[in-house]
């Protein structure tokens, strides 16, 4: 879906005040899904087109499908300029430090005084409580809120290798636009809506939460091999690749037997449920190991995907440029980097109606899209002219 007019969130104005992942985040799901979605940034750009490292695919990947405003609200004409824009504005995303806002004058309670239609939802560290004025990044929370714990050693506690929270608390905030969207279809009004990396963070590692209270024990860290199946592991193949491979029931179980030519397993009685397999586990795991190394990894894969087990390469990003399934099923979309260089880069993993959302705008240069923007307002091009000329806005 590539024309505003097929995308369920076509017409819904969005303006964004956002750096990094989280809120970046928000406005590109919003944006695939055909909101229209205006980043308002610095006159020299937001600082993350130009971060390095970890950092230097940020812009690339969370700012798709966006026009840019880059406009000095520092400035009285710009911060009137912003006011205009916001007035009829549907939604409003932030994530910047506590009260950044307010002092610019965009803050929740002074738009919504204007507009009491507007969804304005922030991206922060913490929801309300003792640590809510607290700076928060995603490894902070990872840390404080066990994921880390959960995703290293034992006594290493290591980040997952993705911002998984800012991308997760970004999609929570996406859910509670729409769920203000629906309510404001009844009431007319529009809300304030706060997602946050640390809150997101405990929900991610409930599921051991929970199973400290249902056991009384202590849930390891995942690289202790603790598993509730018996075969739930990375195992080598006879060319020196690993895949992992899993049997999570007792047909799944007969079938794997059966494929691998485990006659003496599936005629052991004391194997046939899933609670004494992982019992003996090491009795049957190092026999597993070994049968796997029979086979080189393409063999070890296909006769896997054959018998309907779950299992999977042991893959890095960069070699998902080229997985045929993503580049058969839309998955890739193509992208202009900054220095004019195309690559692909992931679509909105999601279907509606069996299709897949796509690319409509490619990555915003600093202002693309700004002057369109305030000639749809009401602005002609003598009057934009003088902005720029005025170091107000750039075009």
């Amino acid at each position: 879906m590539t024309t505003t007019e097929d995308l369920p969130l076509s017409g819904l104005k969005v303006i964004e005040f956002t750096h990094m992942v989280m809120g970046p985040s928000i406005g590109v799901i919003l944006a695939d899904m055909g909101a229209d979605v205006t980043k308002v940034e610095p006159i020299k750009g937001d600082n993350t087109r130009r971060l390095s490292g970890s950092g230097a695919g940020y812009f690339a990947m969370y700012n798709r499908n966006k026009k840019s405003l880059a406009i000095d609200t520092k400035s009285q004409k710009g911060r009137a300029l912003v006011q205009q824009l916001l007035a009829d504005t549907d939604v409003v995303i932030e994530n910047f430090r506590a009260g950044a806002m307010d002092e610019l004058g965009f803050g929740y309670d002074e738009l919504a005084r204007n507009n009491p239609r507007l969804i304005y939802c922030s991206g922060k560290g913490f929801l309300s409580g003792p640590y809510e004025h607290r700076t928060a990044l995603d490894e902070v929370a990872q840390m404080m809120g066990g994921l880390a714990y959960m995703t290293g050693l034992p006594d290493r506690p290591m980040r997952a290798g993705a911002s998984v929270v800012d991308v997760t608390g970004a999609m929570f905030g996406v859910i509670g636009i729409l769920g203000a969207l629906e309510q404001r279809h009844r009431t007319g009004r529009g809300q304030r809506i706060t997602t946050s990396l640390y809150e997101t963070t405990a929900f991610l590692v409930g599921q051991h939460m929970a199973q400290y209270a249902v056991t009384g024990k202590a849930a390891p860290p995942m690289s202790i091999r603790q598993s509730a199946w018996a075969v739930y592991d990375v195992f080598e193949a006879g060319d020196g690749e690993r895949v992992f491979a899993a049997v999570v029931s007792d047909t799944q179980w007969r079938k794997f037997c059966e494929a691998f030519d485990f006659a003496d397993f599936l005629a052991d009685e004391s194997l046939a449920k899933n609670a004494e397999r992982v019992r003996q586990r090491d009795r049957t795991l190092p026999i597993v190991r070994e049968r796997f190394k029979q086979f080189d990894k393409a063999t070890l894969m296909a006769k896997l995907e054959a018998t309907g087990l779950p299992f999977a390469p042991i893959a890095k990003p960069e070699e998902l440029f080229d997985d045929p399934h993503l580049n058969a099923g839309a998955g890739l979309l193509d992208v202009t980097l900054p220095d004019g260089r195309t690559t692909k880069l992931p679509a909105l993993p999601l279907e509606m109606d069996g299709h897949r959302f796509g690319l409509r705008h490619d990555l915003p240069a600093i202002g693309a899209g700004g002057r369109a923007l305030l000639l749809s307002r009401g602005l002609t091009d003598a009057d934009v002219d003088a902005l720029v000329a005025d170091g107000v806005i750039a075009a």
